[in-house]
């Protein structure tokens, strides 16, 4: 591989990623006009969804991983069987989960947020049961598009997720403001729009793609030697993500103590950090296909100079998008309506990540996605669980709770993890064990 054909894959994905987030930011805006009741619901409930999304992503992963071994590889019969057994086990789990999470909503919501005002409880049952609906479909384009990226067609992955929240926006303008349907038409908004992304994949695979030979029939046959190979990425990542995303929902449980605005400083802060993480979120998807590939035709000395690259530029990135993002701090306070009294607290959070994230978060997220890519996942994921529960959680606890420093005690806490995880997973690149797994 060469600079310009990782500039080709990397650009699509930066485009898709920053679209994402602003139309999260778009969506949070729209939703603070029902009121803070409203956006403390979707944000409790998001920590929720992204915990279960991540789940079923995590397989998509080690789909786009062993998609990406087999293309290095020049192996074109198993790219295809392999992108067709990726679709069927990511929307198999997010279906199974859907529908365990349905059933037993009142009683999950209650263990991790009986403590919310009823009010924001109420707003919460509702937006957490559309946003279940939703996996499936949501399942289907996370799948298709994560097979693309694994054969370098982020072009098309672009499209597809353009569609999925163009009709997103689209429809949060008709229900929220038209409308005025509040959470309710948020629910509505986000189930059309992940179905018509599930249709658009599935016409562009059976329609448009030339390079998968897709065709509805390889969904029903369940191959279990790359279904093996696709767990032994997917499952391990998949339990870190429970782990680690279940410690948020308990950092969360600790926000919930400190009341309704807490939970919307937390809620507005989060979405400003991901403004800031929008190039770092790019280089930790697009070097999963770069590693991926260069592992599969067994190039190592590329494979550790395309990841010091994209840390490098990671850095420069960060340093970019926080010099632009700070000064618009003022309208961003304007745009999502943010109550006086919480203006001071969420300038702290957003000076404290300005000054972290360019010098911890690509060691944290981008190296270990890396090492994941050349089948390291198994240390990867007990190094993320264990920073995760002894450092971020414990610690986040101790300086919010225990030592009165709330909010802000926990995301300090968030930041020290981020460095315990660069120390790991920089010293885990120096060696040779990171690529020493054979996949395929």
């Amino acid at each position: 591989m060469d600079y310009k054909q990782i500039f080709g894959i990397t650009l699509p994905i930066f485009v898709d990623t920053a679209f994402i987030v602003l139309m999260s930011i778009l969506n949070t805006a729209m939703i603070s006009s029902s009121g803070v009741a409203a956006i403390s619901a979707v944000s409790t409930v998001d920590t929720l969804n992204i915990f279960i999304v991540s789940v079923f992503i995590a397989v998509a992963t080690g789909g786009t991983v062993i998609v990406a071994q087999y293309k290095g590889s020049g192996n074109r019969t198993m790219v295809c069987r392999s992108a067709a057994q990726a679709i069927t086990a990511v929307t198999a789990f997010a279906l199974l989960i859907s529908v365990v999470v349905i059933i037993f909503h009142d009683q999950t919501l209650n263990l991790l947020f009986g403590n919310v005002e009823e009010d924001v409880f109420h707003k919460a049952t509702i937006f957490l049961i559309g946003s279940c609906i939703s996996f499936p479909f949501l399942a289907v384009q996370q799948a298709v598009a994560g097979v693309l990226r694994g054969v370098s067609e982020t072009k098309a992955s672009l499209i597809l997720s353009l569609i999925m929240n163009l009709a997103y926006l689209v429809l949060n303008f008709v229900f929220i403001k038209g409308f005025d349907m509040g959470i309710i038409g948020l629910a509505i908004s986000l189930i059309v729009a992940r179905a018509i992304g599930a249709v658009a994949s599935f016409v562009y695979l059976l329609k448009y793609n030339h390079t998968l030979h897709f065709t509805m029939k390889r969904l029903l046959k369940l191959d279990m030697g790359i279904q093996k190979k696709m767990m032994f990425i997917g499952l391990p990542f998949a339990a870190e993500q429970m782990f680690f995303n279940g410690g948020k929902l308990l950092t969360q449980t600790f926000i919930v103590q400190l009341g309704t605005l807490a939970l919307t400083a937390n809620a507005i802060s989060n979405s400003i950090s991901m403004l800031l993480q929008i190039g770092g979120s790019t280089l930790s998807v697009a070097i999963v296909t770069v590693v991926g590939q260069c592992i599969g035709s067994r190039d190592i000395p590329d494979a550790r100079k395309f990841i010091r690259s994209f840390l490098g530029l990671s850095v420069i990135l960060f340093l970019v998008l926080t010099g632009i993002i700070l000064p618009l701090f003022p309208l961003l306070m304007d745009l999502y309506a943010t109550p006086d009294e919480i203006v001071p607290t969420i300038l702290w959070l957003v000076l404290i990540i300005s000054i972290a994230q360019p010098i911890l978060w690509a060691l944290s997220f981008i190296l270990p996605s890396a090492l994941r890519a050349a089948g390291d996942s198994k240390f990867t994921s007990i190094a993320s669980l264990l920073s995760m529960w002894l450092f971020r959680i414990v610690l986040g606890y101790i300086l919010g709770i225990t030592f009165g420093m709330g909010i802000i005690g926990i995301w300090v806490a968030m930041v020290a993890e981020w460095g315990v995880r660069a120390f790991v997973f920089g010293w885990r690149f120096r060696g040779d064990k990171w690529y020493k797994h054979k996949l395929i």
